[in-house]
């Protein structure tokens, strides 16, 4: 089953160049899609777009073969469609760590004590589970990224939408950052500008260039 597609989609933000002129894409369920490209292509550009952040000039957006034609579609979709941010500042705006896990789960209605379960849980999965108490403006680039991805799996997608997940990290993290997805059963779409993450994470790899996704050589 599509998760998610874009069709014809075009885009430009004011005053600039073309970004996108007709692009299709699509992540189904069961895929995991590595996406290069070099800085500017739009790969963050996608992802907004996708998740109804970022509107089309041109083009349709699409979630499980309905037609997404307002904030009600997209909001539907975002609780099922993780998105990691590529600057981790742009995730986090929480007093401490367990405060920003805790936030998406509270708004998707759910009880404080299965909130908790969820953010002890996601937070120890993740080499975490002494940080709930941690000033989230305190924390280094890495350890910031690693809370990001918290608070996105804590929300229980089905896929997720991951914009440059290892940057900051060192090996010790990104190893347990790789292992915590790969033993998920989460689609995704992930943007990297690390082809070695790319084919250790993903079932195949595209190039954004041009405005268009193309196959690699």
């Amino acid at each position: 089953m599509e998760l998610i597609r874009l069709e014809g989609v075009s885009f430009a933000y004011s005053g600039r160049p073309p970004v996108f002129q007709g692009m299709d894409f699509a992540l189904s369920e069961g895929q995991r899609l590595g996406i290069l490209g070099p800085n500017g292509a739009g790969k963050s550009t996608l992802f907004q777009i996708c998740l109804g952040l970022l509107h089309p000039q041109q083009g349709k957006v699409y979630a499980k073969g309905g037609l997404c034609q307002g904030e009600k579609d997209f909001r539907a979709l975002r609780r099922e469609l993780g998105y990691l941010f590529q600057d981790p500042d742009d995730q986090l705006f929480c007093l401490t760590v367990a405060e920003d896990v805790a936030f998406g789960p509270l708004n998707l209605g759910k009880g404080r004590r299965e909130v908790q379960r969820l953010v002890t849980d996601t937070l120890d999965s993740l080499g975490l589970g002494d940080y709930g108490h941690r000033l989230t403006y305190q924390l280094s680039g890495g350890e910031k990224r690693l809370i990001s991805l918290a608070t996105v799996l804590a929300m229980q997608p089905k896929a997720l939408l991951l914009d440059e997940p290892s940057t900051g990290l060192d090996s010790e993290r990104a190893a347990v950052m790789e292992k915590v997805l790969d033993e998920s059963n989460l689609s995704w779409a992930m943007v990297s500008h690390d082809l070695g993450l790319l084919e250790r994470t993903c079932h195949n790899i595209v190039r954004l260039e041009g405005g268009l996704l193309k196959d690699l050589p």
